[in-house]
């Protein structure tokens, strides 16, 4: 039975991949590399020095280092989320479902806290998760599961009894290998993708939510 829901927040929380995709292409062109959206859609749901790092072995660069090229970003996107960052549909009406449900939410990430920080404090939802944790303080991101599983800790829950949401492949995966149900709202360069198929239950939208669907999920 599921007794506690684990958001992923980029995707998820708020749309924030934009942000992302416009900071990579900024920081990257500084380095002289033409950085495409498609090269973006490959790293959804990667940590972000993973993912410095992924394009450092592809593309060296002789300076700044990987650090300061992961700050430039971060820097950037933290500035597009307090300017323009905004609740995904349904992100708040599904919080209040699954808190009249009496379940515990808590907060899964590969993004680290300080963009957390800004995100909850941006959408003013701190006050609705009883755990945080980010991969930023694990051995390894997204798709390992120890992100998934220590904040399942942190909330006192086995990773068994707890849904999983995500947008991207990379957190599916990592919340599945965490023995998690899992529910997929598709990044849209991922919809239609067919390795999706492993999620437990999948919605365009957390605006399609709702108490009878939840209701079927918790048996």
């Amino acid at each position: 039975m599921l007794t506690a829901v684990i958001f992923d927040m980029d995707g998820v929380l708020i749309d924030s991949e934009p942000f992302w995709q416009r900071a990579q292409m900024a920081v990257f062109a500084e380095l002289g590399h033409f950085h495409t959206e498609e090269d973006c859609n490959s790293t959804i749901g990667v940590r972000i020095d993973q993912l410095v790092a992924h394009w450092y072995r592809i593309r060296p660069w002789s300076s700044p280092t990987q650090e300061e090229v992961v700050q430039r970003i971060l820097v950037q996107v933290i500035a597009l989320i307090l300017q323009e960052g905004q609740p995904k549909a349904g992100v708040l009406e599904a919080l209040d479902l699954i808190e009249a449900r009496g379940l515990k939410i808590g907060l899964a990430t590969s993004s680290p806290f300080a963009m957390v920080e800004a995100v909850l404090g941006k959408l003013g939802i701190q006050d609705r998760f009883m755990a945080v944790h980010s991969a930023e303080v694990e051995r390894f991101g997204k798709p390992h599961p120890d992100v998934y599983i220590h904040a399942a800790e942190k909330l006192g829950v086995e990773p068994v009894h707890c849904l999983a949401i995500e947008d991207s492949f990379t957190g599916l995966l990592a919340a599945k290998a965490a023995s998690m149900q899992a529910l997929i709202v598709p990044d849209p360069a991922l919809v239609g993708d067919p390795r999706l198929a492993i999620a437990d239950h999948q919605l365009r939208s957390l605006a399609e939510l709702d108490a009878d669907m939840l209701a079927r999920w918790l048996k």
